[in-house]
């Protein structure tokens, strides 16, 4: 089960560094050919979303069938796994939450940067006409 948490980390990784590339001032000879690959891009990174609500049912699945650990009923051991599941629930929870806002951003960015490049195109060919 953790080569589906790997695969999401990597996806959130690349996006995360996508977003970066993006923004960095001063790459504007490198930022055609990145919003390129980056549109090509979107379409597979899509496949995220319903990856993410898939490993948020799996996460919701395992909080509900969870035996409970309430004050004396457990030994020491038990209750230190039944903590160490949580974290890795929330853990696992945030990096869902930071792959779709990653993959938000970057579909947000990466429009603005393609119509910042369609109005700059514009603009030129106006001044050429005067």
């Amino acid at each position: 089960m953790a080569l589906e948490w790997v695969v999401l980390g990597y996806a959130a990784a690349a996006e995360a560094i996508m977003i970066v590339l993006l923004t960095m001032p001063g790459l504007d000879g490198l930022r055609k050919g990145l919003v390129a690959v980056t549109r090509n891009l979107l379409k597979p990174f899509l496949s995220i979303v319903p990856f993410c609500l898939f490993l948020l049912m799996d996460i919701y699945w395992k909080y509900e069938t969870m035996p409970s650990c309430d004050g004396e009923s457990c030994t020491p051991s038990e209750h230190l796994r039944h903590q160490k599941s949580m974290m890795k629930s929330q853990r696992n929870a945030i990096l869902i939450a930071a792959a779709l806002v990653f993959y938000w951003i970057l579909f947000s960015v990466t429009h603005l940067v393609v119509k910042i490049e369609q109005l700059s195109q514009r603009v030129e060919r106006l001044k050429n006409k005067d």
